[in-house]
């Protein structure tokens, strides 16, 4: 079951990318002139980021499920958080503010309502568990800091931002940075919750709880 679940998740991921990929190649409404160009930049936004590492980790949970590393687990955790914060950032503050058509409307449907259920409910019902420390914690926040930092050097020079809520075009330094500020607490909090649970939901080994305390 697990597996299964696992793979429909990432079937899920490449579903909404096929689907987002050709669409925004022929989009006219774009910020970027070549389709070449919009096909690249679609990469740059966080739900898309998000969903590859939600997608690949879950497609390697099915194909082979005791993958284990320091690596995979900082990756997951970080999928999972921030495939968290992309539905829950999307459906505050970025639901209503574009009116999509019907291939468009599936496509956004599947990366931030879709992914982000499936992603977490999957993390919370097959783990796998005793993977999570203090240590796969801190690493993970390499992952949502590297994107900020490519985004906002990026921003002022392509003068064009994934999300209003960081455009420091239209709203200075100040205000994107406690905006941003926002977000990383949201980020650690969760991560630190997923940290406290993955200790206490079933599954978690006499093995896995040693290793924790390990800091592996």
């Amino acid at each position: 079951m697990a597996r299964g679940f696992f793979a429909l998740t990432a079937l899920c991921v490449v579903a909404g990318l096929v689907i987002q990929i050709p669409l925004t190649a022929r989009s006219t409404d774009g910020f970027f002139d070549s389709p070449a160009a919009r096909v690249a930049n679609l990469f740059a936004f966080f739900t898309i980021l998000s969903n590859l590492l939600v997608g690949a980790t879950c497609l390697q949970l099915a194909l082979h499920p005791d993958t284990d590393s320091t690596v995979f687990r900082v990756i997951r955790l970080a999928g999972v958080v921030q495939i968290f914060v992309t539905g829950v950032v999307y459906w505050i503050a970025l639901s209503d503010l574009v009116e999509y058509g019907k291939w468009e409307s599936i496509a956004n449907q599947l990366v931030h309502s879709v992914v982000p259920v499936l992603g977490v409910i999957g993390w919370f019902a097959f783990g796998p568990r005793g993977r999570l420390s203090m240590r796969v914690v801190a690493l993970s926040t390499i992952v949502p800091v590297a994107w900020l930092a490519f985004t906002l050097i990026r921003g002022p020079i392509a003068h064009w931002y994934p999300y209003p809520f960081l455009d420091v075009d239209q709203h200075g330094y100040p205000k994107v940075l406690v905006n941003v500020v926002i977000v990383a607490l949201l980020y650690l909090a969760l991560a630190m919750a997923a940290l406290g649970l993955d200790r206490k939901l079933p599954g978690a080994t006499p093995q896995a709880a040693g290793s924790q305390t390990n800091g592996q």
